[in-house]
């Protein structure tokens, strides 16, 4: 689960900046769980996983993100134009470790290899949501039509990122729903493939 933390910084400037497509600025945090069995790393997570602010509930791993949008103009006589625009996503994931995997048995350590690699999955998913979208902003930025004034152009550009960035979350909750739906039939068909890849000496055992 996603825990939000946007903002949108419009850095209004004429001076020219350098092109490019959008940033990515990632960075992992990790917090540290105990527990030996799969009801103790359950309760674990649910005690020490990052809290969403919407919701105050708990999740087993999360990822914070800003966007800052960057755009220069060119004016000319009776004309004004956005001549470029670079939108930087920061991200921090958020993933658990556990600390206790030494004492735990080999069907426990088998689960939790296979649950802490599905919320890593969709952690990295997040970010390849607000990647596609500051792209997509980017790009709506840069197509925007000339205005007579860049006063016009400034306030047509926040009405375009203010979109985007509801497009944005939509897309967020929406993965959010579908995956919370069927995790236990993506988890069980990721240990039946772990067990199976074992079996046949393609993974050492848990």
């Amino acid at each position: 689960m996603m825990k939000r933390s946007l903002t949108c910084a419009l850095v209004l400037a004429l001076t020219a900046l350098p092109a490019g497509a959008a940033n990515l600025v990632k960075t992992y945090s990790y917090f540290a769980i105990g527990g030996r069995t799969l009801d103790d790393i359950e309760t674990q997570l649910s005690k020490h996983g990052p809290q969403v602010k919407s919701t105050g509930s708990r999740h087993p791993g999360a990822t914070q993100m800003a966007f800052t949008t960057r755009v220069s103009y060119a004016e000319s006589p009776g004309s004004c134009r956005v001549a470029d625009a670079i939108v930087t996503v920061r991200v921090k994931v958020i993933l658990p470790e556990w600390r206790s995997s030494r004492k735990a048995d080999a069907d426990v350590k088998l689960f939790w290899n296979t649950l802490s690699a599905d919320i890593k999955r969709h952690e990295e998913r997040h970010v390849e949501i607000a990647k596609n979208h500051a792209r997509q902003l980017e790009d709506a930025l840069k197509a925007s039509y000339p205005q007579k004034t860049c006063a016009e152009v400034k306030a047509r550009a926040v009405q375009i990122t203010a979109a985007e960035l509801a497009r944005h979350d939509q897309d967020q909750v929406r993965f959010d729903r579908v995956e919370s739906v069927n995790f236990e039939s993506r988890i069980l068909r990721l240990l039946r493939y772990r067990l199976e890849r074992i079996e046949t000496g393609q993974l050492p055992p848990a």
